[in-house]
């Protein structure tokens, strides 16, 4: 009889995993809280750095855990977690052998950032808002007019002692090259300008890519923080920030304002943890026993990790660490069950 292991969770990660355990004859079953898989890739438009439609890495996964009838559970949500199962809010206990956490994160909540008017103003948006009027087909201001002026504001809710979020969410800065070469191809004679920290380009492909932002498409690269963002009366944007590198104040009108939301732990880890036993790192996410040999083990044994639970990653990260989770609990159940 094949192991049962439950994966809590139906993103990238939950599905990458359910399908390395499948090809070593493990029965992996998915608890998804959601209707579908996909997680929260699926309401992005493009991916960095190539560009590829998430749609082409998404299908492709969903289908092969059709393909391989692997067991599925959809909008269930966990309330316990042990190493011999798990329990829904439902009641229902699923009996496993092993559990996956592959619950992902949460992206932060711009309206705690006041200062900038998300949802007081209507032409100030989120990366993730940007991304779904991408994959609607297009960007227009809230009159339906197309920006002539666009500002990306990197590191909201990241590394922001005001808010509680210590941690960089490391994908924000990409994503935010990513979105304004996007919005140059709409937009060939708009202004576009990204305001930022630093520029963290840790992957590959990722500094080149920053390069070619300035040099082919003409990006505006501004070093300093909005300090404050208002509506005008004829419903544009002024902003004012500094230029760090100049010393220089500055004071600007746009047609339209991008907050780059960094990713949270999700809010219901603490629960969580406290019920099952679990450790949680100080930024919130799920503590593993190691950075480097225990990558993707939590500190009861037979529960595991798998993704950005453990904390900010991208996508392709995500799916890599997926194969070492699968491999990681396929040693476990040997060593347990096979003494």
């Amino acid at each position: 009889m094949a192991y049962r292991v439950v994966i809590v969770g139906g993103g990238a990660a939950g599905m990458q995993t359910a399908l390395e355990l499948k090809s070593r004859g493990i029965e992996p079953v998915i608890v998804e809280r959601d209707i579908e898989l996909g997680g929260k890739v699926r309401g992005w438009h493009k991916l960095f750095p190539t560009f590829v439609p998430a749609s082409d890495v998404l299908f492709p996964l969903a289908q092969r855990v059709k393909a391989a009838r692997v067991r599925c559970f959809y909008g269930q949500e966990v309330t316990d977690i042990a190493s011999d199962g798990v329990t829904l809010r439902s009641g229902e206990r699923i009996p496993a052998d092993a559990v996956v956490m592959a619950t992902g994160f949460t992206l932060f909540d711009a309206h705690r950032k006041q200062e900038y008017g998300y949802g007081l103003y209507d032409n100030v948006i989120t990366s993730v808002d940007l991304e779904r009027m991408m994959n609607g087909g297009g960007v227009t201001l809230a009159d339906g007019t197309k920006p002539q002026r666009i500002a990306i504001l990197h590191c909201v809710g990241s590394r922001d002692e005001k808010v509680g979020q210590r941690h960089c969410s490391k994908v924000c800065c990409i994503t935010g090259v990513k979105q304004a070469i996007e919005l140059r191809e709409m937009f060939p004679d708009a202004d576009i300008f990204n305001f930022y920290m630093d520029i963290r380009m840790f992957g590959p492909g990722y500094e080149e890519l920053y390069r070619e932002a300035q040099e082919k498409y003409n990006i505006h690269f501004v070093r300093g923080r909005i300090s404050e963002a208002a509506e005008t009366i004829d419903k544009r944007i002024q902003i004012k920030a500094e230029d760090t590198l100049t010393g220089r104040p500055l004071r600007m009108t746009i047609d339209m304002l991008v907050l780059l939301v960094g990713m949270s732990a999700n809010y219901e880890n603490e629960g969580i943890a406290q019920r099952a036993g679990l450790e949680l790192a100080p930024n919130g996410y799920f503590k593993t026993v190691d950075n480097f040999l225990g990558a993707v083990s939590s500190n009861r044994r037979g529960i595991f990790y798998a993704g950005a639970v453990t904390g900010a990653k991208s996508l392709a990260d995500t799916l890599a660490e997926a194969s070492l989770t699968a491999s990681a609990v396929d040693d476990y159940l040997k060593e347990v069950f096979n003494k």
